[in-house]
């Protein structure tokens, strides 16, 4: 049996497609999920589902007997009191449970950046890679798919390049670096969460194909969608504002902030692109599929 946490999200959703198309190998699938309304109906009656949250102790205890392998992966929080609240916090009841039940595998969506200089202050990736060491711990087959920035982000900004022809970041310009697709970290899970020869701990990163800059992210948004897109650049004091002025906590927005500083001094230039590391949806590619019909809507 496989458990699937958040089904409903960009990644879970993806995931949960994927493995649902391979059921003809008679594995059992149970997803964790607050409001089972929100899965599809086709969806609903092909999987075992615990209602609430992963984050809760009973919900998990539940959710892990008799499970095999589990999916892992932590909801965003904008209100935490601290940037280690939504991750190792939220957690610690899993990782209790996965001890508990003798879960032997464990597939779960971090971020890249360990080993690097700025590691240890780039704010919610330093918990992400905290909450990887926390579930290793616990003495289960672990696998981390350490993310660069995510392609889908930008579908937060749909309005404003619809309406103004407009994105907005904090990375300079002509700053290159990977990203990623989510529905090539939701394969990347099914790989491992069907094929589960693999023992120990690790890392798998997910790298995209390329390495990007905002600037030829606008040049290729602007040609797919036919109409000029530029970027607009802001300072990490603005970013924060914007971030405190829609309800994130100070703990939140300094992890924020912080994250982002560090992806400018290097944090996602750790890992060498390789065959094994380069995942396969081009930026064209997920424009033309997933950003144009988000915009044209």
């Amino acid at each position: 049996m496989i458990v699937i946490t958040s089904p409903t999200g960009h990644i879970g959703s993806q995931l949960l497609e994927i493995l649902l198309e391979n059921s003809t190998r008679g594995e059992e699938l149970r997803v964790i999920v607050r409001d089972p309304a929100k899965l599809p109906e086709a969806v609903r009656s092909r999987v075992d589902i615990v209602t609430g949250s992963h984050g809760d102790a009973d919900v998990v205890d539940r959710a892990f007997a008799g499970a095999d392998a589990v999916f892992w992966l932590v909801p965003p929080d904008h209100s935490a009191p601290s940037q280690d609240t939504p991750f190792s916090g939220f957690t610690a009841a899993a990782a209790k449970a996965l001890t508990k039940h003798r879960v032997a595998h464990v597939v779960g969506v971090s971020a890249l950046g360990r080993g690097t200089p700025v590691a240890d202050r780039a704010g919610h990736v330093t918990a992400s890679l905290a909450m990887d060491d926390l579930i290793a711990s616990t003495g289960v087959a672990y696998r981390a798919l350490t993310n660069p920035t995510f392609m889908d982000n930008l579908l937060r900004q749909a309005i404003s390049i619809r309406d103004n022809g407009v994105f907005t970041g904090t990375v300079a310009p002509d700053r290159a670096a990977p990203m990623v697709a989510t529905r090539d970290i939701a394969a990347a899970a099914a790989r491992l969460l069907i094929d589960r020869s693999w023992s120990g701990v690790g890392e798998v990163p997910v790298l995209g194909p390329e390495d990007l800059s905002p600037n030829d992210l606008a040049r290729t948004m602007s040609e797919v969608l036919g109409r000029p897109i530029s970027y607009r650049w802001e300072s990490l004091d603005d970013f924060r504002a914007t971030l405190t002025a829609r309800g994130t906590s100070e703990a939140m927005a300094t992890a924020f902030v912080d994250m982002m500083r560090a992806k400018e001094n290097g944090l996602d230039d750790g890992v060498v692109r390789t065959e094994a590391t380069r995942s396969p949806t081009t930026f064209r590619e997920w424009c033309e599929q997933i950003l144009a019909p988000a915009v044209g809507a």
